[in-house]
């Protein structure tokens, strides 16, 4: 019977069911899950792209084509000096390393295209609505609020692994969603923590976490 001993495994799966009846289903998505970009607005409906073209620069794909432009005085696009007049991504090219949204928080959730000519995203087709919501276009396929966490990724409150800046928040409100909530949960239940009103972060025993979290904290209070 040794030789059969392998089929213990698949045998088991007999009658189990374990796949997905996408595209009628799909898989709940992280938060975080690297998708479909947008661009954020503020608030007040102005737009967060400043054309600065940092997110091409650091595109290790070269997929992202940004030009910016001033802004008209008299209706400005955004609150800097420039916004982004040109926004295009290749997404043929794009490897969803999410450099991009490291270098300028802007960001969502899994699509695919039947036309090539689809692939290729402009501004038109990245910028929010009025609501806030990502523009769905129609080869596209959403199931439900698959944008309600656009840049989730942006808000991770210990990205660099400084649980010290948990529950900080260090981010502009969004159009429709007003000043999202950071991320909780990183920090050990049976951790010591203080407030230290010099700096307005919350610091933790340095017992249970090492000197770096403390040291972090320590810096960001000295800039």
């Amino acid at each position: 019977m040794g030789r059969f001993s392998g089929f213990r495994v698949t045998i088991g799966q007999v009658g189990k069911v374990v796949t997905t009846n996408y595209p009628e289903e799909k898989r709940p998505k992280p938060e975080r899950f690297h998708g479909r970009h947008v661009l954020n607005r503020y608030e007040d409906g102005m737009e967060k792209c400043i054309g600065c073209e940092l997110c091409a620069g650091v595109c290790p794909a070269r997929c992202i084509y940004v030009r910016g432009a001033d802004n008209p005085p008299d209706a400005p696009v955004s609150p800097g000096e420039r916004y982004g007049f040109v926004y295009e991504i290749n997404y043929l090219r794009c490897i969803h390393c999410d450099l991009c949204v490291e270098a300028c928080p802007t960001k969502l959730f899994e699509f695919s295209f039947t036309n090539r000519d689809d692939a290729i995203y402009t501004k038109d087709e990245l910028l929010v609505d009025d609501h806030g919501r990502a523009r769905r276009q129609p080869w596209e396929l959403w199931l439900g609020g698959e944008d309600d966490d656009t840049s989730a990724w942006m808000r991770a409150t210990a990205s660099s692994g400084q649980a010290a800046f948990e529950g900080r928040v260090a981010w502009s409100g969004e159009l429709g969603f007003g000043v999202r909530a950071p991320e909780a949960g990183q920090t050990a239940e049976d951790e010591t923590d203080t407030v230290d009103p010099a700096i307005g972060v919350i610091e933790h025993d340095a017992e249970v976490l090492g000197h770096g979290a403390r040291h972090g904290a320590e810096d960001a209070g000295a800039h």
